[in-house]
């Protein structure tokens, strides 16, 4: 029965095996978004110090180890010219698979340490934050690279892509399951659905990891023994022995900075990663004190829970646009739709009730939307730093990690720009009030001391800040010239470098 279970397995195509992977990050990742902060604030009763001085070495964690472990994953592959036999393609998803194999389920031990005290709560937010980022950058990075890695058509990384999104709205319904588990005064059963879910993840990451691995070690031994024939075929010639030394940090941003299409490129995500936490930070305020009064607590939890599910499910139909026009194009309307929407918005007002709902949920779901397509682009880039720079492999997981550190500043500048843009128009400071106050008496308050009612305020911060951000976004993207023609050739230059020891073979 095992081994008919484990041939069915094998039998199961790569791109479903990709996928899955995704699952077994989001169904923890999703819980621990929701729950971390509440369950040291209210369950650990951890100070106001140590939260913000755990909360500022993580933000500064959080953005160094992208490029670090990129680096410290890609930095082989940075030489155009190496001595000795070259890395093959299969070889670098192997290493990739390998690393996957390793960091997820220490990842998913990672995510359990947050749900038991084991020390002084401030040094446990400090310690789990810090081990829990480090090994999810870890997983990320080699399951981003591995999309840039494990296909060069579009069509193909569209493939891998569509299963991505499909396994982690699956995942996401590991919210909805918490909420019944949830409890501060007794956190027992909470625990335990917890441990269920580390359990489902470690095993995933094991068995799926095996399956990939063992399709990959076929053609590592294929081109073992291709090297092997050009070896003997090749004997009484002295060996090619390159002089030129594998390239530095240094070197490597140096061309970096030289990538026109990746500095329009991190120019555009920058805005794009600001919206997206924009969004996520100020959708309770939204709620509050744009609809709270208009609406009912259960039409507020499905706005809330329909905009962590649908980007997935919305992201598989802009996929299947994908293949058809092309990702350039696709995210040059989302682009468009959010101006257009936002426009609309503004003028109709903030008394449009439906409207408004529609919009507030919309704009979250466009804007989640567009961020998961990004990766797509991301390979593309990965593709033409390959060509431009003769590289031996793509140094794929190193440009994941490089976007990763120009963007992130956004997660930070979105609810300080957003807190400062409300204190400055209505003189609402989201810090010193009571959350729990009711809009009327805030509205009140915020008149007393700002021309602009509190209520106006939120509608102009929820219209504007959108209009802004599709506005400068389509000034970036149009300066983006890696589509088309540009893009074709591109990838036909990789698929040809790729293929080139075969070529030799067949000289030979």
């Amino acid at each position: 029965m095992g081994k008919r279970v484990w041939s069915c397995c094998l039998g199961v195509s790569t791109a479903v095996l990709y996928g899955s992977l995704s699952l077994f990050v989001s169904i923890l990742h999703n819980v621990f978004l929701l729950y971390y902060v509440d369950t040291f604030v209210s369950v650990y009763k951890i100070d106001k110090v140590s939260f913000w001085v755990g909360e500022t070495v993580f933000l500064i964690w959080n953005s160094l180890n992208d490029p670090l472990f990129g680096w410290l994953s890609d930095r082989t592959f940075l030489s155009s010219h190496q001595s000795g036999s070259q890395i093959s393609s299969p070889e670098v998803v192997l290493k990739r698979l390998q690393s996957l194999s390793r960091n997820g389920p220490l990842f998913a031990l990672s995510f359990l340490a947050f749900w038991v005290a084991w020390a002084h709560p401030g040094l446990q937010f400090l310690i789990c934050l810090c081990l829990y980022d480090g090994f999810l950058t870890l997983v990320d990075l080699n399951h981003n690279a591995l999309l840039a890695d494990l296909a060069v058509s579009a069509n193909d990384r569209t493939r891998l892509n569509f299963h991505t999104s499909l396994f982690s709205a699956l995942g996401s319904l590991s919210v909805f399951l918490s909420y019944s588990f949830w409890d501060k005064e007794d956190f027992m059963s909470f625990r335990l659905f917890c441990v269920v879910l580390a359990a489902l993840s470690m095993i995933g990451f094991a068995v799926i990891s095996r399956l990939l691995r063992r399709r990959f070690q076929n053609e590592v031994r294929s081109h073992k023994n291709e090297e092997e024939l050009l070896k003997e075929l090749s004997v009484g010639h002295a060996p090619h022995a390159s002089t030129e030394k594998p390239v530095t940090l240094r070197e490597y941003l140096k061309q970096l900075s030289c990538h026109r299409n990746f500095l329009w490129f991190v120019s555009m995500n920058l805005v794009q990663v600001f919206h997206c936490h924009f969004n996520s930070n100020f959708f309770p305020l939204f709620l509050e004190h744009l609809l709270s009064d208009r609406i009912s607590a259960s039409t507020g939890s499905f706005l809330l829970g329909i905009s962590y599910i649908a980007p997935h499910l919305n992201n598989l139909y802009f996929l299947t646009l994908c293949r058809r026009v092309g990702v350039y194009e696709v995210i040059r309307w989302l682009f468009i739709l959010k101006l257009g929407l936002s426009i609309a918005m503004l003028l109709a007002g903030a008394d449009q009730v439906y409207l408004l709902c529609l919009f507030i949920a919309s704009n979250r779901v466009f804007t989640e939307g567009t961020c998961k397509l990004l990766n797509l682009v991301i390979t593309d880039l990965v593709d033409e730093d390959f060509v431009m720079n003769r590289r031996q492999h793509a140094a794929s997981a190193l440009l994941f990690g490089m976007v990763a550190l120009v963007t992130k500043p956004g997660q930070t500048f979105a609810p300080l720009i957003g807190t400062w843009l409300l204190c400055v128009y209505t003189g609402y400071d989201i810090f010193q009030r009571d959350p729990i106050k009711d809009s009327v008496a805030a509205v009140a308050v915020s008149g007393a001391e700002s021309p602009v009612p509190l209520r106006q305020g939120c509608f102009y911060l929820l219209v504007f800040v959108p209009i802004t951000c599709a506005l400068l976004q389509l000034l970036f993207w149009s300066r983006f010239t890696l589509h088309g023609r540009r893009l074709q050739s591109i990838k036909a230059l990789r698929q040809d470098a790729q293929h080139g020891h075969l070529i030799d073979v067949k000289a030979i």
